[in-house]
């Protein structure tokens, strides 16, 4: 019954956000405040967890499918495949997937508890005796930026845990680079940067509202607003695995 009663209140919350906004020149200038906060803040932190995811998720499938065992005393299949098999996990989990779960632990954190700030500070109070509407006035600039921002975190995201593999190729001789980059062309698919694409844009939304849903019906104080951040990450997580495999139920069931 909970949860049935978070779904009506969510509805009725995009009900209000969705809205064209009123003041068109302040909605577009705190959009791009918004993008650079959800796509520039969060670009080191996306360089650095996609280059040497990529780099270890290299020399570890090359590691496991390459390297001779008792069990198998010959090499197990062509180096190509190390190739194939980085660049169909880069497009499909790794990238969209892996960044957004990171990016649910910044973003998500950092928009619940902004709005859960102004909730218990009655700033939210205060637009709507202004005749403001206050969920979109807040919560719509980042759905905004995050649907914009977020997939081109995750094309720089992908780029790089490819160059990553790489590099991991140069400082081992188990195998080459040549190897990577053949493997990752042969099995490329079109499809496959479609469900990238459509993962991202899916799941900026759900990092977004999600966090400015539990962030607007804050009560309390500090140890709430704490506790909404907290609260939002979790269900963001949750609802991005959930909706992974869904994706990848209506996309790629042979």
């Amino acid at each position: 019954m909970n949860l049935l009663s978070e779904i009506g209140r969510f509805t009725l919350f995009m009900k209000f956000v969705l809205r064209k906004p009123e003041k068109s020149k302040v909605f577009w200038t705190t959009t791009f405040r918004e993008m650079y906060l959800i796509g520039i803040d969060s670009l080191l932190i996306v360089i650095l967890i996609a280059f040497f995811t990529g780099a270890v998720t290299t020399i570890q499938t090359a590691s496991q499918l390459l390297s001779p065992s008792d069990l198998f005393p010959t090499q197990l299949m062509p180096k190509f495949v190390i190739g194939a098999v980085v660049g169909t996990s880069s497009l499909l989990e790794l990238a969209p997937t892996v960044t957004c779960l990171v990016l649910a632990g910044k973003i998500g954190a950092n928009i619940a508890s902004e709005i859960g700030n102004m909730k218990v500070s009655e700033q939210i109070d205060a637009y709507e005796v202004m005749g403001i509407n206050s969920a979109n006035f807040v919560t719509l600039p980042k759905i905004i930026a995050g649907i914009i921002m977020i997939p081109c975190l995750i094309i720089v995201a992908n780029f790089l845990l490819l160059f990553g593999g790489y590099l991991a190729c140069k400082m081992t001789t188990t195998l080459t680079s040549s190897d990577l980059i053949q493997g990752a062309r042969l099995v490329f698919k079109p499809l496959y940067l479609k469900v990238m694409l459509t993962k991202s844009v899916i799941f900026a939304f759900i990092i977004t509202s999600l966090s400015a849903f539990q962030g607007y019906y804050t009560t309390g104080g500090a140890l709430e607003v704490g506790e909404a951040g907290t609260k939002a990450v979790t269900k963001i997580c949750i609802f991005i695995l959930f909706f992974d495999l869904v994706i990848a139920q209506l996309f790629l069931k042979s």
